[in-house]
Formats: C-alpha cells, sequence, structure tokens
C-alpha cells in the first residue's frame, strides 16, 4: 500500500490521508468515516490495519492529478537522522566508518512535501547541499525495543532529502549540525509512504539523486554500515520512538560539498529523489 496524504483543490486548509490505486487515491476518511482523516491520527488511534482492509472492496477514488499531493506524514514528534551510514559517502571524505550510528535532528517543522520549495536563504548561507536518504516511518510505539523486532514497529518507508547548510554545520566554532541542518524547509518528504510489506529488504534498494536532469548520486541501500534493526535498537533504547516519528537513515556518495568542483544549490533547481518501490520526490528551490 502506498499512502498519501493530499488537500482538495477547493479545500487547501484541510490535510486528507489516502491510498493510492493507479493513478487514482482514495480518501481514507470517506472511504471509512470511523477512520481519521490523517496520517498521523491513523497511526495515533492503531487504525492502520482498518486501513488496509479498505483494499479487500471497491472504493470510490479521485485522479491523483485532481489533488495536491502533501507531505506523506506531518505533527509527527521527531525528525531523527542518521550521519556518515553509507560506505561510499564515508569514502568521498575520506572518513572513517563510526562505530555506532551517529545521530543528529531536524525540528519537525522542516518537513515539507513536494508541493512545497526548499527556501535559501542566500544571506545566511550560500553552501547548501541535498542528500537523498530512504526514511523510516515508525508506525507505533516503540520503547527498548531490539534489533530482532525492529521491523515490527515500522510502518513504512517514504524518501526525504536531508538539505543542508554546510558552512554552518562544518564551521569548527559552533561544534554542531542543528543549526544548519534544520532551516525552514529543509526536510522534504514523499511522495508516499510505502508500507513495509510491499518492501522486503529494505537494505537493498537502488537509490539515486538527480539535480536540473544531471545525476548526483546513485547507489544501493546495501552500501549501509549501520543497519536499520540496529538504529531503532539503539535510539529506542534512549527514548521513546512515537507514531509518526520519522528517521533519515544516511546519504550515499556524491554530496554535492564533495564534488570536484564542490557544487551548492541555486534558485531554480529542480531535485527528483528516486528510491525502488516508493517513487520519485520532486522539489524545487527558491530563494526566500
Amino acid at each position: 500500500m502506498k499512502l498519501v496524504q493530499f488537500v482538495y483543490k477547493n479545500n487547501p486548509e484541510e490535510i486528507r490521508a489516502g491510498y493510492v490505486v493507479d493513478d487514482n487515491v482514495v480518501d481514507i476518511n470517506k472511504a471509512d468515516p470511523t477512520i481519521p482523516s490523517t496520517i498521523i491520527e491513523i497511526l495515533k488511534n492503531g487504525d492502520i490495519d482498518k486501513v488496509k482492509k479498505l483494499q479487500d472492496g471497491d472504493q470510490n477514488s479521485e485522479p491523483i492529478s485532481s489533488v495536491t499531493i502533501k507531505a506523506p506524514i506531518h505533527g509527527n514528534d521527531k525528525v531523527l537522522c542518521v550521519g556518515l551510514n553509507y560506505k561510499d559517502h564515508c569514502i568521498e571524505q575520506n572518513f572513517p566508518a563510526p562505530d555506532i550510528p551517529f545521530i543528529f535532528n531536524k525540528f519537525p517543522s522542516t518537513v515539507i512535501g513536494q508541493d512545497v520549495p526548499v527556501k535559501l536563504k542566500p544571506d545566511v548561507s550560500d553552501k547548501v547541499v541535498c542528500e537523498v536518504e530512504l526514511t523510516i516511518v515508525i508506525g507505533k510505539t516503540a520503547s527498548k525495543v531490539k534489533a530482532s523486532d525492529a521491523y515490527d514497529y515500522i510502518l513504512g518507508y517514504t524518501i526525504a532529502q536531508d538539505i543542508g547548510a554546510t558552512d554552518w554545520q562544518n564551521n569548527k566554532a559552533l561544534g554542531q549540525l542543528l543549526l544548519g541542518k534544520a532551516m525552514d524547509t529543509f526536510c522534504p518528504v514523499g511522495p508516499c509512504i510505502t508500507t513495509s510489506d510491499e518492501i522486503d529488504n529494505p537494505q537493498a534498494l537502488n537509490i539515486s539523486c538527480i539535480v536540473n536532469g544531471v545525476q548526483k548520486q546513485k547507489s544501493n541501500t546495501n552500501q549501509f554500515i549501520h543497519k536499520i534493526p540496529e538504529i531503532i535498537e539503539r535510539l529506542s533504547n534512549v527514548f521513546t520512538l512515537l507514531p509518526g516519528d520519522i528517521i533519515l537513515t544516511g546519504t550515499p556518495g556524491g554530496v554535492g560539498l564533495y564534488r570536484n568542483p564542490p557544487e551548492f544549490l541555486q534558485a531554480g533547481d529542480v531535485i527528483a529523489s528516486e528510491i525502488e518501490k516508493i517513487g520519485v520526490l520532486i522539489t524545487r528551490v527558491e530563494n526566500f
């Protein structure tokens, strides 16, 4: 199942949860009014099995072209990120693979869908890069989870762009990542959540990023240094993961900062982020 959130064009303020059937979208709450109308509330209520059962019947649907697709999750408690988690990304910057997962975060308010552009602030940073990432969506409360049970807590997977202002995050005088990673609009997510039952092995997916028609990143999640069960075990033993929390699992080689010469985002750029079995996230770039 591919879960989405969208708005009707005549009611752009009301977020609706749906699932994709071919080129159409089924409005979940219209199909069953007992189910909430957003993904986060569906997860909090434990209604995801009711959603999946809707597929067994014939449901009214709308053409995807008639609605606006939003970020597939919003209102979540945490946006967590794993740094330096691809072998090829460590190699390109001559950095040793970390012995334990390197974790940082963004604010949930940075999450946007493909309907909203990444907005650069040239007066704040002119060295912003994009990084495509397989992203885990937590489906139910997870505390002190063992690695062997980790997949039981995953709703599914989506695509995110870890946008970062490298001159802020690499400034040794600052000594932290948050300000460079958590600027407004710096976490595009989408276009859908592919539920975990449709992805047998999330660590064997092709992943790529194309900017203005030119391929910049191409790899496979088999390059992970720290696998998904290990990441969930480590995080859930530090704090409780809540329904709707997302975990960006790292980016492959080809990041703009490490290209020769370095390449940074500019207003007018179009980023196409693709992950096998999930889809393509299109992100436009503008000035703030």
